[in-house]
């Protein structure tokens, strides 16, 4: 808003009733993040009162005026803007500001919830911010800004890109994504004024992205309150069912949750524990997904209601423990200590169920009253914003890494649909706790596998993988690790990351690391490819490459749109340039026919060399399976490099017809390495033991069997089609020729 200092403006405007700062209001404080009840946004005077209340009781009077000069400011930017609800568009900032006040975060963070819209919805720009209120403030506000300014191809893409920016600010400052949090609360609290589609979408979005968001950061009050209010706007009926069965259910069980209460507090004190006792219950989420996870009708949710105990000390947790063990039986495998080993979120509490009066079991958790803190505010009870010299807490320093790792994500993901879908995969709740040899503790998600643990060490130990041993025992690398596990990860350095791993490994950090190292690996194996295409292109107009001088090449590459001969050796050994192509572009630079400093050579190129050695470079079409041996013809596919087909593939002449200048002579090395996939269809009886006894016979003849399918229908003959590893077509000569042997085989080809 060039020209104008919003700050200034004080009188009453026209075209809507204007928000009033009232005196603060004799109203009991709750607990941080205890409570987050529905918000009516449907009243037309709005009041700073409660903000100012919340924010005085620990922040000082000048951050106080700090705060109602950002208020001021923000009012006149929404100058004439409402709310879906009618109500004025200034209430929807306040009602954030007041939420993040119960957290009892700082005045930047409190002043960046009062103007968090106004770059997005107003004509305020960022160095407007910066000049009333820092820059502390502006990047807070333009972390939680959306781009939608941008031009992008489809809506979800432009969704994702605002949420990587989000989440990177996040990864800077933890307070943008505090402050994204609370908005995202309040917006679902009013959501009853937007349409029906819309209330769909916010509420999926919610449940998808921001519930997991604040249950990662310990913000559980936060989290049950908006699984709760996405779980109303998706199903209204459902939660409005659900809601009057817990209702009728609260009543029927009055009797048995009263007597467990007098039991417990009559105990407990006998037991020398001083201890508050408060009832809980199930939200109205989780029962829904239990019922539909376990598939039980609601009279079949028996832990709706249970009790949390809050005592003054660890060593009194562990003391209630025993009394209550004492006093009802312990159900076994129901107890959990997240005392001894913390969530990754910082949730520290003992939980045990026991069978209460009537058969009924009951949860009971007993925690400290600094833990019952923590697992109510979160992260946001100890901020990751202090300054250096101060000492992290462990929930401090597990968060502070999780952010990291979300750069690191960053850095190896260019695509914004992949790094939320990796995020995604990191959100969801940590459930198994594993060792190192040394005794460190690692939580990792629930179905991680020994891959997942060596990327969560470190990227290098992951690309390295190669053997594992669990609790002292050999073990695969796609093992899943079980709580309590002692894992050793074996390396070797030349060892890189195998692209089947993405098919088992369960985080994001995992993923995006196994796809960093091949598309580095690919990347070195192309422009080796790329090389010895360039020079059989250059060798067809008679340029010996390996005579050119370095700059004529440079020449060349920076001509044909390159970066560097690097990246020019790249791209044609993707197939995303054409070696002929580029080869007349060098030799355009040369008036004669015989460049100075080339060679000439003979009119018809060598065929290009494949040693089975090229790596990802290199593919070989299943439409056919080529083997070292058949007749092969090569072709340049735009961004995935060469594939080999065999020279008779039916396929392979229809594409050549279409596009033949993509298409080139390549033949085997003399000495190839390695083992080539191919297929064969094997007709046999159909006797008992009789695939047993073809297997057998592959396997003497030293081929590996990837694949296996057999006819389903049972009749006197069956035919088996197998996928295998053989050296070459020699060998696979012997394995059919040792076949024919069999006297259940009645005839064997090559598919």
């Amino acid at each position: 808003m060039p020209g104008s200092n919003p700050a200034a403006v004080e009188p009453a405007r026209r075209g809507r009733k204007r928000a009033v700062a009232s005196p603060a209001q004799a109203e009991p404080d709750s607990v941080a993040g205890n409570s987050f009840a529905a918000a009516p946004d449907n009243h037309s005077v709005v009041s700073l009162a409660e903000l100012t209340r919340r924010a005085s009781a620990y922040l000082p009077p000048e951050e106080l005026a700090r705060i109602r000069e950002a208020y001021r400011f923000g009012d006149q930017a929404h100058l004439g803007q409402f709310r879906s609800s009618g109500a004025p568009y200034i209430s929807h900032p306040i009602a954030v500001a007041e939420i993040l006040a119960r957290w009892k975060l700082d005045a930047d963070t409190l002043m960046a919830a009062l103007l968090h819209d106004v770059i997005e919805d107003t004509s305020v720009a960022k160095p407007i911010l910066i000049e009333h209120f820092g820059p502390h403030v502006a990047e807070l506000v333009d972390g939680l800004s959306k781009l939608e300014r941008v031009e992008f191809a489809s809506k979800e893409q432009q969704q994702a890109e605002s949420f990587r920016k989000m989440l990177l600010a996040m990864a800077r400052d933890v307070r943008v994504i505090l402050i994204k949090l609370a908005d995202r609360l309040h917006n679902m609290q009013t959501l009853d004024a937007v349409p029906r589609e819309k209330q769909q979408r916010i509420a999926r979005e919610t449940l998808e992205i921001y519930a997991p968001i604040a249950s990662r950061l310990g913000l559980h009050e936060l989290f049950r309150a908006l699984v709760d209010l996405s779980f109303q706007f998706l199903h209204p009926w459902r939660h409005q069912t659900l809601q009057k069965a817990v209702q009728a259910a609260r009543g029927n069980r009055r009797e048995v949750i009263g007597r467990i209460l007098e039991t417990v507090q009559k105990t407990l004190p006998e037991a020398g524990v001083n201890a508050q006792v408060y009832g809980r219950e199930k939200s109205l989420y989780a029962i829904y997904r239990k019922m539909r996870e376990k598939k039980l009708s609601f009279s079949q949710v028996l832990d709706i209601y249970g009790f949390r105990v809050l005592v003054d000390t660890v060593a009194q947790c562990y003391l209630t423990l025993g009394a209550l063990h004492g006093t009802f039986k312990p159900i076994p495998g129901r107890f959990k200590d997240y005392i001894a080993i913390p969530k990754i979120n910082g949730y520290q509490s003992l939980h045990t169920t026991l069978v209460g009066p009537f058969g009924t079991p009951v949860e009971f958790q007993i925690r400290t009253h600094e833990m019952q803190r923590v697992a109510q505010a979160g992260v946001a009870s100890h901020w990751l914003y202090k300054a250096e010299k101060e000492s992290f807490t462990d929930l401090q320093t597990r968060t502070h890494e999780w952010l990291q790792s979300l750069l690191d994500i960053q850095r190896q993901t260019g695509d914004s649909l992949e790094f939320i879908e990796h995020v995604k995969v990191d959100l969801f709740p940590d459930a198994v706790y594993v060792f190192t040899p040394r005794g460190q503790i690692r939580a990792m998600p629930r179905g991680a596998t020994i891959i997942d643990f060596a990327y969560s060490v470190h990227t290098d130990i992951g690309d390295q993988a190669v053997a594992a041993r669990v609790n002292q025992k050999p073990v695969s690398l796609r093992t899943e690790l079980q709580n309590g596990d002692v894992v050793e990860v074996i390396t070797d350095p030349n060892s890189k990351a195998n692209p089947n791993w993405l098919g088992f490994v369960r985080t994001g950090k995992a993923r995006s690391g196994i796809r960093q190292c091949l598309k580095t690996l690919k990347y070195k194996e192309s422009v080796d490819l790329g090389q010895r295409l360039l020079a059989q292109a250059l060798s067809a107009l008679r340029i010996d490459a390996s005579t050119l001088d370095a700059a004529v090449v440079e020449r060349g590459a920076r001509d044909a749109g390159a970066k560097s001969v690097e990246e020019l050796h790249a791209d044609i050994g993707l197939g995303k340039r054409l070696a002929p192509v580029v080869a007349r572009t060098i030799a355009l630079q040369f008036s004669s026919g015989k460049p100075s400093g080339a060679t000439l050579m003979l009119p018809r190129p060598a065929p290009v060399i494949v040693s089975g050695t090229e790596g990802a470079a290199v593919s070989y079409s299943p439409c056919c399976y080529p083997l070292p041996g058949d007749e092969i013809v090569g072709h340049m596919r735009g961004g995935h490099g060469l594939f080999l087909h065999r020279a008779d593939c039916k396929i392979a002449a229809r594409q050549r017809a279409k596009d033949a200048e993509r298409w080139i002579d390549v033949d085997w090395a003399d000495d190839v390495s390695g083992q080539f996939r191919t297929g064969i269809e094997v007709q046999v009886r159909n006797d008992r033991g009789t695939l047993g006894k073809v297997a057998a016979e592959i396997a003497a003849s030293e081929a590996n069997i990837v694949h296996v399918a057999m006819d389903e229908e049972a009749t006197e003959t069956a035919s088996m089609r197998f996928a295998l590893l053989v050296r070459d077509r020699v060998h696979l000569a012997r394995v059919m020729r040792n076949l024919r042997r069999l006297s259940e085989v009645a005839r064997i080809a090559r598919v």
